[in-house]
C-alpha cells in the first residue's frame, strides 16, 4: 500500500482518574522528523513514544500533542518559600532606614514578590500508566495511519492517470520521429534542386546529409526509457496495491517514496534531451507537454512515503 506523508489521527481516553488525549500529525519531509509535546509529569514516556511511533510512519515531519490531566486532585501544591521573604524583609527595613521610608507589609502584598509563592506538581504518574498511554497512543496511530493509506491511494491513482497521459505523450513521439526525417530529406532536395537547377544530384550525397540529421534529432533511446521508466512506476504502485499485507511489499513500501522520485528524475532527464533534440514545432510542444506533465508527478510523489 502507498502512503501519504501527510495524515492526521486522533484519540481520547478518560475515566473517573484520569484524561488523555493524543493528536498524531505530519506533512512531507526528506528524513524523519519527530517532535513530541507533552506535559512534564509523563516527560519520562517521552523515548518510548518517539520508538513507537516509527511503526507507524517512516518519514515525514510528525508533531505529536499529548494532554494528561488527572482527575483524582488539581496535581498542583502552593509552596511557600519563608527564607526568600526573609531576605526581601532585611532589604525593605534597609531601605527604610537608609531614605526614613515607612510600610505596612500585608500577607496579600507580601505574597506577589517572586518566589515567595510558588505552584508545583504535586502528583507522580507511576510507570503502570504508560500501558494506558500506549493504548491512547496506538488508536492514535491507526487513525494516522488510515488517514495517510487513504490519502495515499489518491496520489497513487493520480500518478497512474499521469502515467497514462506521459505515455500517450511519448507514443506521439514516436510516431513523429520518422516523420521527421522525411520531412528532413524532402526540404533538403528540394533545397539542392533548387540550388543547382537541376534534378540530377547525387543521391549519396544527401543519404550522408540525412544520416548526420538523423543522429543529431535521434530520440529512440530516450523514448525507450522513458516508456521503460512509465512502466517501473506502474509495477511498483501495483506491487504495493496488490500485496499490501506481505512482509516483501511492507519492506518494498518503506522506500517507494525515494525510488519513485529517483525514476521521476530520470524521466525529466530524458524528456529535457528529447526537447533539446527537437527540430519541429509539433515535437517541441509535445516535450513541453511531457515535462509539465512529469513535474506533475514529481509533485505527487514528494509527499508519498
Amino acid at each position: 500500500m502507498v502512503y501519504s506523508m501527510t495524515g492526521f489521527g486522533r484519540s481520547e481516553y478518560s475515566d473517573e482518574n484520569r484524561r488523555i488525549i493524543i493528536e498524531i500529525k505530519s506533512v512531507n519531509h526528506r528524513y524523519c522528523d519527530v517532535s513530541i509535546k507533552l506535559p512534564r509529569i509523563i516527560s519520562r514516556f517521552e523515548p518510548e513514544l518517539r520508538k513507537r511511533i516509527k511503526l507507524y510512519a517512516e518519514r515525514g515531519k510528525i508533531d505529536i500533542f499529548v494532554t494528561y490531566n488527572n482527575l483524582k486532585s488539581s496535581g498542583y501544591m502552593v509552596k511557600y518559600d519563608k527564607e526568600v521573604l526573609q531576605q526581601y524583609m532585611d532589604h525593605f527595613k534597609t531601605i527604610e532606614k537608609d531614605f526614613g521610608l515607612e510600610e505596612e507589609y500585608k500577607p496579600t502584598v507580601v505574597a506577589r514578590f517572586p518566589d515567595v509563592l510558588t505552584v508545583e506538581e504535586d502528583y507522580f504518574v507511576e510507570d503502570e500508566e504508560y500501558e494506558i498511554i500506549e493504548k491512547v497512543f496506538d488508536e492514535a496511530g491507526k487513525q494516522f495511519m488510515e488517514s495517510r493509506m487513504n490519502e495515499g491511494a489518491r496520489l497513487s491513482a493520480d500518478i497512474v492517470d499521469k502515467m497514462a497521459e506521459l505515455e500517450s505523450l511519448t507514443c506521439q513521439v514516436d510516431e513523429l520521429a520518422p516523420k521527421m526525417i522525411e520531412e528532413f530529406r524532402t526540404k533538403l532536395t528540394e533545397k539542392v534542386e533548387k540550388l543547382l537547377e537541376a534534378t540530377d544530384i547525387d543521391d549519396s550525397r544527401i543519404v550522408q546529409e540525412v544520416t548526420i540529421y538523423s543522429d543529431k534529432v535521434a530520440v529512440d533511446e530516450e523514448l525507450v526509457r522513458l516508456h521503460s521508466h512509465i512502466a517501473a512506476v506502474r509495477e511498483m504502485l501495483a506491487e504495493n496495491e496488490e500485496g499490501a499485507d506481505s512482509d516483501k511489499a511492507q519492506e518494498k513500501n518503506s522506500s517507494i517514496g525515494r525510488r519513485l522520485d529517483f525514476i521521476v528524475q530520470e524521466m525529466n532527464r530524458e524528456a529535457n534531451t528529447t526537447l533539446s533534440k527537437s527540430d519541429t514545432l509539433a515535437v517541441t510542444d509535445i516535450g513541453i507537454d511531457m515535462k509539465t506533465c512529469i513535474e506533475k508527478v514529481r509533485e505527487q510523489v514528494q509527499n508519498i512515503e
